[in-house]
């Protein structure tokens, strides 16, 4: 079954460990991606970052139905940046590109980075180029892309991107991407979408494991205030569905967990 929440339905996905759980969303994940470019159709795709997020590509790499993809019709997005270097460790980008889109038939201008610091840019004028480079590819009237899936990480505190509980970002509607600057977890620096972007997406993933994410995530499923747990306000416009492991489903309710997804 589903949880119908505030007008729209999660669905909770449960596998027993992190492995399992990443190779069950590299598969949907491909079939996704396949589905939506077999006639030809663009497919933008927001990745996140985070061990899960590294874990489901690294998996997808390693399917076969690779090679049956028109890499050059999906577009890769970040749903949130660190503000460091490219080569650093911290950069999402960086661990996408070595789990899997470096090693894709993908055009170098279907990658949608933000902007480094050593590109001669402000933390303002790196979110301000992404934000004019979402609006390139605008849809629905809307100055970004509808994104086919967007991946979200929750972290113990709620969080997705870098919206963090009780701050000013996660409430903004009026603008495409923001600069975060003291972030509560390291490093200090991100770029990160909003949530009109990313609940414009066609499906949000949110992917999540670990008992130290059973509350947040008994929480957003809840109903809880956006502002105070944001993964509680991640909404896709077809789909939101919940991938966990067991440990991070301890506080779901087992009528809530859909079996055949």
């Amino acid at each position: 079954m589903a949880s119908t929440v505030q007008g729209s339905v999660k669905t909770v996905v449960v596998e027993a460990t992190p492995q399992s759980l990443a190779a069950r969303v590299a598969d949907r994940f491909l079939t996704r991606i396949i589905a939506r470019t077999r006639n030809g159709r663009i497919a933008h795709i927001c990745l996140t970052g985070g061990s899960m997020g590294g874990a489901v590509l690294t998996a997808a790499a390693s399917d076969e139905r690779v090679s049956e993809i028109d890499w050059s019709l999906v577009h890769f997005w970040w749903g949130d940046e660190r503000f460091v270097e490219r080569d650093a460790p911290d950069r999402n980008s960086l661990q996408s590109r070595s789990a899997l889109l470096d090693a894709l038939p993908v055009p170098a201008e279907n990658i949608h980075e933000v902007a480094a610091p050593s590109d001669g840019v402000t933390l303002d004028e790196a979110a301000a180029s992404y934000a004019a480079e979402l609006a390139r590819f605008g849809k629905h009237g809307d100055p970004w892309p509808s994104f086919a899936v967007c991946f979200l990480g929750v972290g113990p505190d709620g969080h997705i991107a870098s919206l963090f509980p009780d701050r000013a970002e996660v409430t903004v509607t009026d603008a495409a991407v923001l600069p975060v600057r003291d972030s509560p977890k390291p490093p200090p620096e991100r770029v990160t979408l909003t949530r009109p972007v990313l609940n414009a997406s066609k499906r949000v993933w949110l992917v999540l494991t670990g008992a130290e994410k059973a509350s947040a995530l008994g929480l957003a499923l809840a109903g809880a205030s956006y502002a105070s747990v944001p993964a509680a306000g991640a909404k896709g416009r077809r789909r939101t569905v919940f991938f966990v492991d067991e440990a991070a489903a301890a506080e779901v309710a087992p009528e809530l967990i859909d079996r055949d997804y």
